[in-house]
């Protein structure tokens, strides 16, 4: 499975406590996070991540005048097996699509893992990966 999807991006003060508090916030709202990363600076941390509704949060956070930026990624269900992720890079690369970055995660035993990609064109990534 192979869909487009929304990344939320939030900027956070690089302190304990902070990732707890935005996760419990998304809870309370009855948001669900799929995937999600972190990055840290000396002074802030950004947090990226893919939400059930990405509307609800992305107002949420406005809401507390939170710093977010909503992009539009790759969320990708592949095959938990050696190779896997050299098939897609290697696929966007020929159609010259440059992947920005990347992240995901799967159990070891697991036959599937959650993929998401940033590429400078979505759309058409999601194109030449569907064929």
């Amino acid at each position: 499975m192979i869909q487009l999807s929304t990344q939320l991006a939030v900027f956070l003060e690089n302190r304990p406590g902070m990732l707890g508090r935005v996760v419990d916030a998304l809870a309370k709202a009855h948001v669900n996070i799929y995937a999600m990363s972190s990055s840290d600076t000396v002074d802030h941390t950004v947090i990226r991540m893919v939400v059930n509704d990405p509307q609800k949060a992305l107002y949420l956070f406005e809401e507390r005048g939170t710093l977010v930026v909503a992009d539009e990624i790759l969320m990708i269900e592949g095959d938990n097996r050696p190779g896997s992720l050299g098939e897609i890079a290697t696929k966007l690369g020929k159609a010259r699509i440059n992947i920005e970055y990347a992240y995901f995660a799967t159990l070891p035993k697991s036959k599937k893992g959650l993929l998401i990609l940033r590429v400078d064109r979505p759309k058409q990534a999601l194109k030449v990966l569907n064929t």
